[in-house]
């Protein structure tokens, strides 16, 4: 028999015939200054723009990125990416609010501190080591190393605004949780 789920209570043990085809296509992150965040999930987390909007009137932009494999399956006319955008998976939002990045008191909550409740992103790397090398060479923010803490061969980085981003290599996480 195939896997379907884990099971635990409220758990479904049917999925519903109306949720077929419901596909989790992006988070949303708020974001103060979105050149030095576009910065960092460009530069450093290897993410394209695949699509920029603007609301003038409500003054915000939304930035959508993701890590695109094959640049040829993305179309270059732009309705037809905005509607292919929004059927992918795994898709990171960045909204600005605009004037947010010329207050430097400003600032979100990141989720981690009190009160709780948003936690992070994650993203799979082929080689935790590299990527370790990589994010020390960007002198990029840690709240966790992978060889600290009882988790070990998992390390957690900080964004720009603060949010929390979990690194793993797949590979080393067979035991987790065992």
């Amino acid at each position: 028999m195939a896997f379907t789920t884990e099971s635990y209570p409220g758990v479904a043990a049917e999925l519903p015939q109306a949720a077929q085809g419901f596909v989790l296509n992006h988070s949303m992150l708020r974001v103060k200054n979105p050149a030095v965040s576009l910065d960092f999930y460009s530069r450093i987390m290897g993410m394209r723009v695949l699509r920029k909007l603007d609301f003038p009137e409500m003054k915000f932009s939304l930035y959508f990125l993701a890590k695109v494999e094959d640049p040829s399956q993305v179309p270059e006319e732009v309705g037809e990416r905005t509607a292919w955008t929004f059927s992918q998976h795994g898709i990171l939002e960045l909204t600005h609010n605009w004037g947010t990045e010329n207050d430097p008191e400003f600032k979100y909550h990141d989720g981690n501190a009190q009160p709780q409740g948003f936690g992070h992103l994650c993203f799979s790397v082929p080689d935790l080591a590299a990527a370790v090398k990589w994010f020390d060479e960007n002198n990029v923010t840690y709240v966790k190393r992978p060889d600290q803490g009882k988790m070990r061969d998992v390390a957690f980085i900080k964004d720009p605004d603060g949010y929390w981003i979990e690194i793993v290599q797949p590979s080393l996480l067979t035991q987790l949780g065992r």
